[in-house]
């Protein structure tokens, strides 16, 4: 008599992260390294992102996401969504009462990061007490992670540009690969912007075109810098999001204050020449493993500095000195060294 012996193959747990971070652009690429550590240390993992609407099209690119989600009209309609989906961990890299709300309804064990909001406050209130840690937020975000083995992989930041929005930089403005400065003259908050006058004494000092990268905000401040400075070229509010990425990507080194592309200029390992207005580094948000000859710019020893951890419309007391007083002749002298 014959037996026929049926091994049957053990299925594979999947483990379901959902990570949350609904903003801002700079933010959300900061959490690239947990997204792709989870998804590639932990067995079986399948991760998930929760964000706002107009951030989706960072993330949608990124193979180690499987889904992203993004909030909805309502609350109930975000969580009718996600409780479709058996979720076994979230990873809050947001942590604030939005977050909260929706961990709560889905009723889910979650982990998140020290956020340090009273140290920031303290910095940033008259008492100017710095008891900041020496610590970057994408290595306080892994912290969320440390229960399930995850470890910082030291690759840095991820920014995956779609095919169809690579530039092409001869037939778009004339240049090739490598021979231009990027400069990322925006910023969310005019406190962390110089003023369009020193954004053009600087470019017209740098020896090579310059390339201005921001939205339809900063078209005004880019005309004006454009019209003092032959070697400077206006795209702002021309591109796309991953098309000023790729500009950025094929520069030869990029200027920026603390915005996203900032953080994106990172992703690249670009030698990033970064100006700090009202923010400071300490807050743990400075270019995360750029390039080895990126440096920061800054004026220290203000009283009032830093005046917030975000920044505001106009300097509160008026006179903008964190800007205003930036030493241009040496960021121009750093600049041009690039191309030596």
């Amino acid at each position: 008599m014959c037996f026929r012996i049926i091994v049957m193959e053990e299925e594979k747990y999947i483990v379901r992260y959902l990570v949350i971070r609904f903003s801002s652009i700079g933010d959300i690429v900061l959490t690239t390294p947990v997204v792709r550590c989870l998804k590639q240390q932990v067995e079986n993992a399948e991760v998930h992102f929760l964000t706002k609407p107009a951030n989706a099209g960072i993330l949608e690119p990124n193979p180690y996401i499987d889904e992203v989600h993004v909030l909805k009209d309502t609350y109930a309609e975000t969580i009718d969504e996600l409780r479709e989906i058996p979720f076994d961990y979230v990873i809050d890299l947001q942590k604030n009462l939005r977050s909260k709300r929706i961990i709560n309804k889905l009723k889910i064990l979650d982990f998140s990061f020290p956020k340090l909001n009273w140290k920031k406050w303290l910095a940033t209130s008259f008492l100017k007490i710095n008891r900041l840690p020496d610590i970057h937020i994408v290595d306080r975000y892994l912290t969320a992670t440390r229960l399930f083995d995850v470890h910082n992989d030291g690759k840095g930041l991820d920014y995956f540009i779609p095919e169809a929005e690579e530039v092409d930089t001869k037939s778009a403005f004339g240049l090739e690969p490598g021979t231009y400065a990027a400069y990322a003259i925006g910023g969310q908050h005019t406190t962390k912007r110089m003023p369009k006058k020193l954004i053009s004494k600087l470019c017209g000092k740098v020896n090579a075109f310059v390339v201005l990268l921001g939205g339809n905000s900063d078209v005004e401040a880019a005309e004006y810098i454009c019209a003092e400075n032959e070697n400077c070229i206006n795209l702002c509010g021309m591109f796309s999001l991953s098309q000023s990425a790729s500009v950025v990507r094929q520069a030869k080194f990029v200027i920026t204050h603390d915005t996203g592309l900032m953080h994106i200029a990172a992703a690249f390992k670009k030698d990033i020449v970064s100006i700090w207005g009202n923010t400071i580094p300490q807050f743990g948000m400075t270019p995360y493993m750029a390039g080895e000859t990126s440096r920061i710019f800054e004026v220290k020893d203000l009283r009032c500095r830093p005046c917030s951890k975000l920044g505001y419309e106009k300097c509160p007391r008026g006179h903008f000195r964190c800007m205003t007083e930036q030493n241009i002749d040496e960021i121009v002298e750093y600049c041009n060294s690039m191309y030596t």
